[in-house]
């Protein structure tokens, strides 16, 4: 709402239940891997949501009601699209924190499957994740599981503002760059008070 003061949550809501209730009525069953192998189909193949490389750095990116019109974001906002669609068909998805490219994890009955919802939901290796983190850094890193751990909702949430105010810094919009600090700042401090 601080870059466009006419979004609407109900609406995000609306849309986000509309996309679970089409792979919904895709399935051919309720089994996980037939919800997941729908899932990445309405989103990936039919609605084609996949990363905005030609304009990566655009605020709007990170933005929920912008991500879903335009069916274009960045790694996380994309992941949050993902965890929320899925959550609506009762899959359990979880963030990793990978530096430089955000990443999500799903369960299917084989097992956990380590999902890259900006490259129209490839599923990764962690050798293909290090290499992503790599591409995306400019430079090596270790090969160790802690880069792949899980972050809770309010890290994740932090990880965005920390985006978007490094990328209003970036564009000389320090008002805009202020706001992100503001609300990450009320973002620790409600959580410091759990």
């Amino acid at each position: 709402m601080h870059a466009d003061e006419g979004a609407d949550a109900a609406a995000v809501a609306e849309r986000l239940d509309a996309l679970a209730i089409r792979v919904r009525q895709a399935r051919g069953s309720t089994s996980r891997r037939s919800t997941i192998t729908h899932l990445h189909h309405v989103l990936f193949e039919v609605d084609r949501f996949e990363g905005n490389q030609l304009d990566y750095y655009e605020p709007s990116n990170s933005y929920l009601p912008h991500v879903l019109t335009t069916r274009r974001g960045i790694p996380i906002s994309l992941a949050l699209v993902y965890k929320a669609v899925a959550e609506r068909l009762d899959l359990e998805v979880t963030g990793i924190g990978a530096p430089g490219h955000f990443l999500v994890r799903i369960e299917d009955e084989g097992g956990q499957l380590l999902v890259d919802p900006f490259h129209r939901g490839r599923i990764l290796t962690p050798t293909d994740a290090y290499r992503l983190m790599e591409n995306a850094l400019g430079a090596p890193v270790p090969q160790a599981l802690t880069l792949l751990a899980p972050v809770g909702p309010t890290e994740w949430l932090a990880r965005m503002l920390r985006n978007l105010e490094a990328i209003h810094t970036k564009r000389a919009q320090p008002r805009d760059a202020a706001a992100m600090v503001e609300l990450r700042l009320a973002l620790e401090r409600a959580q410091n008070q759990h």
